[in-house]
């Protein structure tokens, strides 16, 4: 570890300017991956209907591209240790600006979503990156309240771009929507590589192929990993399939609304910026385990309640499994490197991969049960993913349930 004049480096302490300037930086740098990464949800059933598409097609948009974060965020993990974390950090989030930008001037659907694959693997690098960084430059004490202000960012940029793309989009054009959160991308990216502070706490190095296979694969061999990483795969998948196509159904027979009005349905993330803490408070006093089965309980139970026809009960019912999802995935990711028996970054990418290949897959195969049984269909598949992953947290063995 590096040294300051004083001594042993201890980290940034709250209070002093690198420790601002680093918690702002991050921030900054959740909202620039985030909005970009799911920006077109709000939009797809406008880029339906311009293309002439069906539902599932359109949500490749967000398959394609968490895809590619889910491709990325190993190989960006082992990028950071070479490079040192803010640098490849800072590259990453700049490539998927440019990707970005690319994605909207392409004429075809084809090269849109070449690119949207190539923008999810260069944002990669921030998830698999930005808590290692954290976690070296900010004294212990504050680490844990520091990561709350970044998981903040990525739930406040994730709301920024759903919110602004459908507005913007509904009046000029979906590409026109996709550009304005691709600017103010940029704007926090450049934000982020000025404020952040220079690594003190790490110095970067090389990995060898043989380190890195043998991290990997001694988690994989762990029968309770490979269930804490089957939540994140599953929940995760059908969290976003409901989101992908709530849209559809909301604008649709019995509701009838306009895009600018569906879009306002996204402000239900904030729930999760109240249940995540809140969860992980609850796992430290009862237990991992049982906070995770209820958390699951809670969003299947919200997710079923969407099958009334009524907004009075369908925009809570957003609320109550938006809620339950995220506190079930504060505890599973938390829960992921508490357990890792060979490396913990390398557990976190694990389980950041199952987490992100789960939104691509059924985030598409929900659509495909939306043309085929309409909303009920895309539920009855939530549900069936939320139940099979209960079933396989009941039966979770870890020395960490407790902590």
């Amino acid at each position: 570890m590096n040294t300051g004049t004083g001594g042993p480096w201890a980290g940034h302490v709250p209070g002093t300017p690198g420790y601002r300037r680093l918690l702002l930086g991050l921030f900054l740098a959740g909202v620039a991956t985030f909005a970009q990464l799911y920006s077109p949800q709000g939009l797809l059933p406008l880029i339906s209907g311009d293309l002439g598409l069906p539902a599932s097609d359109a949500a490749l948009m967000i398959s394609l591209a968490t895809l590619g974060l889910a491709l990325g965020v190993i190989p960006w993990s082992y990028a950071g240790d070479r490079l040192g974390r803010k640098r490849a950090m800072g590259w990453a989030i700049l490539a998927a600006c440019l990707f970005s930008l690319a994605a909207v001037v392409m004429p075809g659907f084809g090269g849109v979503l070449a690119f949207r694959l190539l923008e999810g693997f260069a944002l990669g690098g921030v998830p698999a990156l930005a808590l290692a960084y954290l976690n070296e430059e900010v004294n212990a004490a504050s680490a844990a309240l520091a990561a709350g202000t970044y998981i903040s960012g990525t739930t406040l940029g994730g709301l920024a771009g759903r919110l602004l793309a459908a507005p913007v989009g509904e009046v000029f054009g979906w590409r026109a929507g996709l550009l304005t959160v691709t600017v103010i991308a940029v704007a926090c990216a450049v934000a982020f590589l000025l404020l952040a502070p220079d690594a003190r706490g790490f110095t970067p190095h090389r990995t060898t192929l043989r380190g890195a296979v043998r991290a990997l694969a001694g988690n994989l061999r762990s029968p309770s990993l490979l269930v804490i990483y089957a939540q994140g795969f599953l929940l995760m998948g059908g969290f976003v399939a409901m989101y992908n196509y709530l849209g559809f159904h909301l604008a649709g027979e019995p509701f009838n609304l306009p895009l600018s009005v569906v879009s306002l349905v996204f402000v239900a993330y904030l729930a999760g910026t109240w249940t995540s803490p809140l969860a992980g408070r609850l796992a430290g006093r009862y237990g991992r385990r049982p906070v995770l089965l209820v958390s699951t309980a809670t969003m299947t139970a919200g997710v079923l309640l969407t099958l009334v026809p009524s907004l009075w009960v369908v925009l809570p019912a957003v609320i109550v499994f938006t809620g339950g999802f995220f506190a079930a995935h504060a505890v599973a990711s938390g829960w992921a490197g508490a357990a890792a028996v060979a490396g913990r970054a390398q557990s976190a990418s694990l389980y950041n991969f199952g987490y992100y290949a789960g939104s691509s897959l059924f985030g598409w195969l929900g659509g495909v049960f939306l043309a085929g049984a309409g909303w009920p269909g895309t539920v009855l598949m939530t549900v069936a993913l939320s139940v099979l992953a209960l079933g396989l947290a009941w039966f979770i063995r870890s020395p960490h349930a407790g902590r």
